[in-house]
């Protein structure tokens, strides 16, 4: 467990600043293509900086995130490579690489580094480019498509390379775990599973569609009404949005893009001397567990969420918005309960009534969440931070929830084992 509140050893810590990229296509959109790794990171961190009114000299220290540096950038230790583009040359720096789960596990580094009291201002970042490689050649700006011939052979690293242990990477190799398990122990069919997945799909696309960042901003409406259909329903179960598996179609996949986020973290002691709105780091759960546990996902958000619950003193009664990293579409309202942010058998009766929009009484994954916003990735938990951060200040336009949230509860998954749980404040 990460204590990160006020005590004898360590000190409150506070986010000041937030940027973040668009996610987008960098192969096929002329207007992104030959972007790189730097300039991408660099943006966003600059922008993270400008958030709060700092320059790169008074950072002290940055954290560059990527789930798969090699395959993506042909990188080793790409903090060293990305510095020059934000003005850290020569500055302490970490890499590190957390599968979907590095953008959460971003912020906990961040955390622990001003907490320890080692360092009061810190940036960290993700940044990743799924939709590419580079094409072998230098410089690697010149990328050519990521397909699924590269990427599944690459999927054996996601096993106990000494005994060849299977850690529960890959499409379709675990994804309905966790649907089937709930379906089973609920007496629901493929038919109601079917239909409550849609209804998410749908609710987040319209959040997404509010988004200026979002990769994917047409509903599901407008998909439906282009394609003939007068029932957008109809259209969810038609060969439009083809299945993948026994319960996921493509609406509740992952939308793989190119993006980058960042955040700036200091003690709370000092944060109103760099924002009017800092937003407290009250806790941070984790857990880790390899696929030879049966429901490896299931079991690890419970008990990261029992950690950062006990950690902070809160319920999830407390929690305003909730987001979850939902690459595996049923993620989001599986872990929605098991968070305790929607009642336990029963969360999907708000999925259907739609109170899980950002405009419902329930708001999850305001931005779209990795079906409709994107999915970069390493870069894809820090933009939750980021969407987090935005809601919490009230700054989020069309898509601002009803109620201003006090509190935020995010929750990670990625790496085929690692599961971040963290609880935000509004310190204002």
């Amino acid at each position: 467990m990460t204590n990160v509140k006020l005590g004898k050893n360590l000190r409150s810590v506070s986010i000041v600043g937030v940027g973040a990229t668009p996610f987008f296509d960098s192969i096929t959109n002329d207007t992104y293509k030959g972007i790189t790794n730097g300039e991408l990171f660099g943006h966003a961190a600059l922008d993270a900086m400008k958030d709060c009114g700092i320059e790169p000299r008074d950072v002290q220290f940055f954290y560059h995130g990527s789930a798969n540096p090699y395959i993506l950038f042909k990188a080793v230790s790409a903090n060293m490579q990305v510095a020059d583009w934000f003005g850290m040359r020569g500055k302490g720096s970490v890499a590190h690489s957390e599968g979907c789960c590095t953008g959460y596990i971003a912020l906990e580094e961040a955390v622990m580094a001003v907490a320890s009291g080692m360092y009061d201002c810190v940036l960290t970042g993700g940044c990743d480019m799924g939709k590419g490689m580079p094409d072998g050649n230098t410089p690697d700006h010149m990328r050519t498509a990521l397909t699924a011939e590269i990427v599944f052979p690459d999927l054996d690293s996601l096993f106990d390379r000494a005994y060849g242990r299977y850690l529960g990477g890959g499409p379709g190799m675990n994804h309905d775990d966790w649907i089937n398990f709930y379906a089973k122990e609920n007496n629901m069919t493929p038919e109601q599973i079917d239909d409550i997945l849609a209804h998410q799909a749908y609710y987040f696309r319209r959040n997404a569609s509010l988004c200026p960042r979002a990769m994917k901003r047409e509903t599901y409406d407008e998909l439906a009404k282009a394609a003939g259909y007068d029932d957008v329903w109809e259209y969810m179960r038609s060969p439009y949005n083809p299945k993948m598996t026994q319960y996921l179609r493509t609406s509740s996949d992952s939308s793989v893009a190119d993006g980058a986020a960042a955040c700036i973290v200091v003690p709370t002691e000092i944060a109103h001397k760099f924002t009017d709105k800092p937003v407290e780091v009250l806790g941070i759960g984790a857990s880790v567990l390899d696929a030879i546990v049966p429901h490896l996902e299931k079991k690890a958000t419970a008990e990261a969420a029992r950690q950062v619950y006990e950690l902070t003193g809160l319920t999830p009664d407390d929690m305003d918005i909730l987001y979850v990293n939902d690459f595996i579409g049923s993620s989001a309202f599986l872990a929605a309960e098991e968070v305790g942010y929607l009642p336990k058998g029963e969360g999907w009766k708000y999925v259907m009534d739609g109170r899980i929009a950002f405009d419902g009484d329930k708001p999850m994954n305001t931005n779209g969440g990795r079906t409709s916003y994107g999915h970069a990735f390493a870069a894809s938990g820090l933009a939750d931070i980021f969407e987090a951060v935005t809601q919490m200040r009230g700054e989020a336009g069309d898509r601002q929830v009803k109620k201003l949230p006090k509190h935020v509860f995010l929750r990670g998954f990625g790496g085929s084992q690692n599961v971040r749980c963290i609880i935000l404040k509004a310190g204002f």
